[in-house]
């Protein structure tokens, strides 16, 4: 492929996930430097990051300040279209059912998490909305793309956050 970073095998295809999804990880470490739940997105096309976003509810004071929503609005804003196809998005942990709604409403062709989330997990843990025939939208999805270190992440996050709470 003549596309800058475009993978021409399933072993590019890893390399490519692991590059990206440590991206996701950066910014999902600027949100937790913000007192932020630390998750990271970025939305890729042809190789190259057009979307970046993390979490931001608290500093926003809204509910949908997901890093994914945040990611999407950039790439949309960078391509000029509310729609995305043909985009990759990697998030640093499993998309809730608002944020996979937004990701079939963008047609991301592609999702790549790290880690699961037992609580809101729209891709298997909880519900797994792409698999769900009767909507319009099926993106392929690929999880467990550095699930230790985004694991650690939120762990090391909520352990300090129980520790502040303690007297």
């Amino acid at each position: 492929m003549n596309a800058p970073f475009a993978a021409e095998s399933a072993a590019d295809t890893e390399a490519l996930d692991r590059r990206f999804m440590e991206e996701a990880l950066a910014l999902a470490e600027q949100g937790r430097e913000r007192g932020e739940v630390p998750v990271g997105a970025v939305v890729v096309r042809a190789g190259q990051i057009v979307g970046r976003g993390f979490n931001a509810p608290v500093s926003t004071a809204n509910p949908t300040a997901h890093a994914e929503i945040a990611a999407l609005e950039d790439a949309a804003r960078t391509l000029g279209n509310y729609r995305l196809p043909g985009c990759t998005l990697y998030v640093t942990l499993e998309p809730c059912p608002m944020c996979v709604g937004a990701i079939f409403h963008a047609r991301i062709r592609r999702v790549v998490f790290a880690t699961e989330d037992p609580k809101t997990g729209a891709c298997g843990s909880v519900v797994n909305l792409f698999a769900e025939p009767r909507l319009n939208h099926h993106a392929t999805v690929v999880a467990g793309v550095l699930r230790e270190p985004a694991a650690a992440l939120l762990k090391a996050f909520f352990a300090q956050r129980r520790g502040r709470r303690q007297p």
